[in-house]
């Protein structure tokens, strides 16, 4: 059965709608929103590139830095936390005891200690498009004014976009997804729905069953995947049932606008062909994947989701995201409560795990000489340990580690104070970042886009290239 996303509403002719949309409509699956289009860019602004992909990990909820790759082990223990630290194998530095693998590689990598912002909010806005001025209230949820996202830019210049498989894929869900909601950032946003990414799906389970918030035994299980095709359902079936969704654009017209209909009517054209595509289902089919392969990424659905962020890559696709908000449950980084023992038993391990085998996936097979890996979150935690064994929100302070194509190895950027709540030197912004990205992507940083009402906006939100992590 094809499964789609969405709110239940029922048609006009008193059909449930979300029947409709499982029959066979491919809007989620594209992520279409109602939404306004920009025309193609009047001038390119790409130069050479240094990477030609990019892979982000987005530690969806605010890890906390100060228990991972910023310990403060001579500070009191309300900052310290519970956890020791360990040497790295660059001299002088230390991480957290739980990332023991990491602490081995950190020399192939890139640290930034000195991530600082204002934007207090769990959603990917920040992460996905580098603008920090968001609110609450008016961007918290996805919708047609927000900003575009990073890889929705690249492929307004033209960097990324195929004829054969998606230019961008976001795994394994839609951010948003546990709580049936869109978050903004991954988005075309003003830019159009054509620079959506794809999304994958997942139903994530848990062992044993459902899990509370704050639960640090059970992490979720399962793997992103592509709609299915029922054995049942055969290619013919499948054109009878897109024949249906043309039929059932004038019923959607009335209930939400004509021009929203007709806007997502070449992402649906496009999605259908992606759906029976055979290099597309051979990209994502991680059963090609040997078990000892599988097994190092972590048989859970955010290893496996790393995983399979390689194989798109090394199919071709040049921007892949994975968001670990995407299971209810304990599959987040947001510790209020129980911090350290969520981060001993799951969060911690899934990071260590994943990604050093993504780290060695790339070298041994020669992609991280053209793929850059980002690993961030929305915001750091307080540098105080609150009454419930928890951290607060924090985006005054955190980290970004980043590796691979055209970034410096071995190096420590920036640096924080003695409890780990503001940078000391060299502070980071997401718009920064952004900059960097569009850098080594081939983009010009200071490019321009037109939004909605035609105002040029800067693609990287104020923010400077890194030019001091750059190999």
């Amino acid at each position: 059965m094809l499964r789609v996303l969405g709110h239940r509403s029922t048609a006009c002719d008193a059909l449930n709608r979300r029947e409709l949309l499982r029959a066979g409509t491919l809007a989620a699956l594209t992520g279409v929103l109602p939404g306004g289009t920009s025309s193609v860019p009047a001038a390119s602004a790409t130069r050479k590139s240094t990477a030609r992909s990019v892979i982000l990990i987005d530690l969806f909820g605010g890890p906390s830095h100060v228990d991972m790759f910023d310990p403060k082990p001579e500070a009191p223990a309300e900052v310290r936390g519970e956890f020791d630290s360990i040497p790295t194998v660059i001299p002088g530095v230390r991480v957290s005891e739980h990332l023991p693998q990491l602490a081995k590689r950190l020399d192939r990598t890139c640290l930034i200690r000195s991530v600082s912002h204002g934007y207090n909010s769990h959603n990917p806005y920040a992460v996905m498009t580098g603008f920090t001025g968001g609110i609450d209230n008016i961007d918290y949820y996805a919708k047609p004014t927000n900003h575009p996202s990073i890889p929705s830019v690249c492929q307004y210049f033209g960097v990324g976009r195929g004829a054969e498989l998606p230019g961008y894929v976001v795994l394994p869900a839609m951010p948003g997804y546990s709580q049936g909601l869109r978050r903004a950032g991954p988005y075309g946003g003003y830019l159009g729905p054509k620079y959506d990414p794809l999304f994958s799906m997942c139903e994530p389970t848990w062992k044993p069953g459902k899990v509370a918030f704050y639960d640090h035994e059970h992490r979720p299980l399962g793997e992103p995947t592509l709609p299915k095709l029922d054995d049942s359902l055969t290619l013919d079936a499948l054109n009878q049932r897109r024949s249906l969704v043309t039929q059932l654009d004038q019923a959607t017209a009335r209930m939400d606008g004509l021009a929203a209909t007709n806007r997502i009517v070449e992402n649906r054209a496009e999605a259908f062909e992606l759906l029976t595509s055979p290099q597309a289902r051979t990209a994502f089919d991680l059963g090609r994947e040997s078990p000892r392969t599988r097994d190092r990424y972590g048989r859970d659905l955010f290893g496996q989701s790393v995983l399979l962020a390689r194989r798109l890559v090394e199919s071709g696709i040049p921007f892949v995201t994975v968001h670990t908000e995407a299971a209810q449950g304990n599959g987040h980084w947001d510790t209020h409560s129980n911090n350290f023992r969520m981060l001993k038993n799951i969060l911690l391990p899934f990071l260590d795990t994943a990604v050093s085998a993504l780290l060695d996936d790339l070298t041994e097979r020669g992609l991280d000489r053209e793929t850059v890996v980002v690993v961030q979150g929305d915001m750091g935690r307080a540098p105080r340990v609150n009454k419930s064994a928890g951290r607060d929100h924090w985006p005054k302070c955190g980290f970004c580690l980043i590796f691979g194509a055209g970034i410096r190895n071995g190096l420590v950027y920036g640096t924080s104070d003695k409890i780990a709540a503001y940078p000391t030197d060299f502070p980071v912004s997401p718009g920064d970042i952004a900059a960097t990205l569009y850098h080594l992507l081939g983009v010009d940083p200071e490019a321009m886009v037109p939004d909605n009402t035609n105002r040029p906006i800067h693609i990287s939100h104020g923010g400077s290239v890194i030019s001091g992590i750059l190999a």
